[in-house]
């Protein structure tokens, strides 16, 4: 369970009092949207309306050209192919401009790379093979604007291109009819965070600008999942396309999401059930075998169809599961091996065989454990090592893999998130010089936060504050469901839920007991004991069963009220630069007394297995983090305990040790300067 760094949003109560009577809305609902920044009437009027107001797709540059170039291709009965790209937002993107261009009466097909022989956008085989397919007019979707090369081989071969993408542009644009992309400085939009789905709607929009509300209830919902799916910002216009999107879906849902529904079919569903629930199976089919099935299962007008090939789509997401957790051991298993792995600021593992589609995931799952960038590569029977890299806020992974481009064949991404490809002889190169980055560049590495919207008291919890919060809602990236922290809590109990994978506490604080579920915390693993006051950081929402309603609350992150966050990340820092560097102070150094609290306390409790970072929680008061780990590297090397994977055993020692003599302690004494 990795620290995280707990962040309070904080707001005018002037201003959220104010346009809390403008607009009739409950103050400390007014006081949450203020603090997220919705702050001017404009942007509060906008959040809060329940229109649907869209900008004209011509505030796009070069929107006038794309739907010239494309009318023009449909009535000179010219072949068009849309080459779109394997994620949801690709393949939403393409399922829209395919469905749109058919009623047209276009000739049309579509081409989506495989993510595993071919890998992300334009390519020159598979704009040879679209030529031979007859091809006048490619139009990409969710890709395009970085395929300067194969822009031109296009064109080469007596073909036309119009770009649609979201991605970041570089200073030269591809050569194109038309190049659409959000990202450009020279449209006419305030707007600019559209996904490829987005973006691809704005195009038919303004192919069929008179028939706007008719594109709206027929292609919304793909919108939505596309938008979903690519975790882009849930605000402006991207707020209404998922809206309006849920709307659609749980009122007049088409075949295919009726096939989806069918696991649930009475349940309303929100943004974050798309997100977790159907934009994972889309995804796992481009991730594990090819995107196409997930095109033909959102196109398909045939129930039965649909509902076969959502079966598929769920069999490619259990593949996707399985692949990942075999990934995960291994990773493990070289952490266990080399525990070194995780101490360096970015973590770079690999391992042969590593199914590209998963490596990314995996790679996510390792930030959020570690809380530290990570980058896991997979290497392939030829030596080509092809790596996903994952970051925390405040961490460039974009940058820092940049600053290594010498041992790279291949790299793209943004700060959050990035694709590599390499040698495999260069692998322990280019971790070495990432890391070197690391510590040039950022003297404190940036901890993964928990933002919280507001302190409340646990009183306050209940089902009348979940109805005002459903203001809020859809749910998504920069529009999260709101976090409260509640303070002081008293643990009652700790009862395991799906066979311990998840657990349910009892808390209470001055007369008020609540129930609270951590997911994805296994009941072994909990390190809190009955009596211990807790902070919580938690979600609230409605559940239902046996026809009533009851109040749901979810804690995303726990911790000891007497944790202090700052004290933490900033000693474990000056641990690590110790590690990397061999930096060190005299403060580092643990006298006797303080070796001697923390064995106390190892003794008492028959060791710890609870991992040393909460450890160090249950003795901050009495001791640094440096001084923690120094001593436990000396009572492993006396023999006093053991420690495997973060769990601490205590050993039967009969002869006095000397922890001085240890070479852990000898060393620190010598670089810091103390007598010996």
């Amino acid at each position: 369970m990795s620290v995280k760094k707990w962040v309070m949003r904080d707001a005018d109560k002037g201003i959220a009092n104010t346009l809390s009577e403008k607009f009739n809305i409950d103050p400390f609902i007014a006081y949450l949207l203020v603090a997220r920044g919705i702050d001017s009437e404009l942007a509060f009027s906008d959040f809060v309306s329940e229109s649907v107001k869209l900008v004209s797709p011509f505030d796009f540059m070069d929107m006038n050209r794309a739907a010239d170039a494309v009318k023009s291709a449909i009535s000179n009965n010219e072949r068009i192919c849309i080459f779109g790209d394997y994620d949801c937002d690709g393949v939403t993107s393409t399922a829209i401009m395919l469905s749109f261009l058919r009623k047209k009466g276009a000739d049309v097909f579509h081409y989506i790379p495989s993510r595993e022989g071919e890998g992300y956008g334009l390519n020159i085989n598979a704009i040879d093979e679209i030529a031979k397919k007859g091809a006048n007019l490619i139009i990409t979707v969710d890709n395009g604007i970085s395929a300067i090369e194969e822009a031109e081989h296009i064109y080469s071969l007596g073909m036309k291109l119009v770009v649609t993408d979201h991605h970041q542009p570089s200073k030269t644009l591809p050569r194109a009819e038309a190049v659409v992309n959000p990202h450009r400085n020279d449209n006419n939009l305030e707007f600019k965070d559209y996904c490829g789905a987005g973006v691809a709607f704005k195009l038919i929009c303004a192919i069929d600008e008179n028939n706007i509300d008719n594109l709206v209830d027929e292609y919304i919902d793909l919108v939505a999942i596309g938008t979903i799916g690519d975790v882009v910002p849930l605000i402006g216009e991207n707020r209404v396309f998922v809206r309006e999107g849920l709307k659609k879906i749980n009122n007049d849902p088409t075949p295919a999401i009726k096939a989806f529904k069918d696991i649930n079919s009475d349940k309303t569903y929100s943004a974050n059930d798309i997100a977790f629930q159907l934009c994972p199976k889309i995804n796992a089919v481009g991730r594990m075998s090819h995107a196409n099935a997930a095109v033909d299962f959102l196109m398909s007008s045939d129930y039965i169809q649909c509902a076969f090939k959502f079966k598929e789509l769920c069999s490619e997401n259990t593949n996707r599961q399985e692949e990942e957790k075999s990934i995960l051991d291994d990773v493990a298993l070289q952490i266990e091996k080399n525990p070194q792995l995780v101490s360096n600021r970015v973590i770079v593992i690999s391992g042969s065989g590593y199914h590209q589609g998963v490596v990314g995931i995996v790679a996510s799952h390792i930030v959020e454990k570690y809380s530290k960038p990570a980058i896991i590569i997979g290497i392939d029977e030829n030596g080509i090592a092809r790596g996903s890299a994952r970051s925390v806020e405040g961490f460039n992974i974009f940058e820092a893999i940049s600053a290594c481009s010498e041992d790279i064949i291949q790299f793209g991404g943004h700060p959050l998130a990035a694709g590599v490809t390499l040698k495999q002889e260069n692998i322990e190169a280019f971790a070495k010089r990432i890391n070197e980055y690391a510590l040039s560049e950022y003297e404190i590495m940036p901890p993964q936060k928990v933002v919280i919207d507001c302190m409340l008291s646990p009183y306050y919890l209940n089902l009348d504050l979940v109805n005002n919060l459903s203001v809020l809602e859809p749910y998504g990236a920069s529009n999260p469901q709101a976090v409260f922290r509640i303070n002081r809590m008293k643990l009652i109990s700790v009862t395991p839920m799906s066979e311990g994978r998840h657990i349910r506490l009892e808390l209470e604080k001055r007369g008020r007991t609540i129930r609270v579920v951590k997911f994805s915390s296994p009941y072994d693993e909990f390190p809190y004991v009955k009596g211990d006051y807790l902070d919580l950081a938690v979600k609230i929402s409605d559940n239902f069963f046996n026809g009533k309603r009851y109040l749901s609350i979810q804690a995303l992150d726990i911790r000891l009220s007497s944790a202090d966050d700052e004290k933490y990340f900033k000693e474990k820092n000056d641990y690590e630069l110790y590690i990397q560097t061999n930096k060190a102070d005299k403060s580092m150094y643990p006298q006797r007394d303080i070796s001697a609290e923390v064995y106390r306390y190892l003794s008492a409790n028959s060791g710890y297995r609870y991992g040393i970072d909460n450890l160090y929680f249950r003795l901050q008061d009495k001791l640094n983090f440096s001084q923690l780990m120094f001593s436990l590297k000396a009572f492993e090397e006396s023999g006093l305990i053991n420690i495997n994977a973060d769990k601490i055993s205590v050993n039967s020692v009969k002869q006095r040790v000397s922890l001085e003599s240890t070479s852990a302690l000898s060393t620190l004494k010598e670089r810091i300067g103390l007598e010996q």
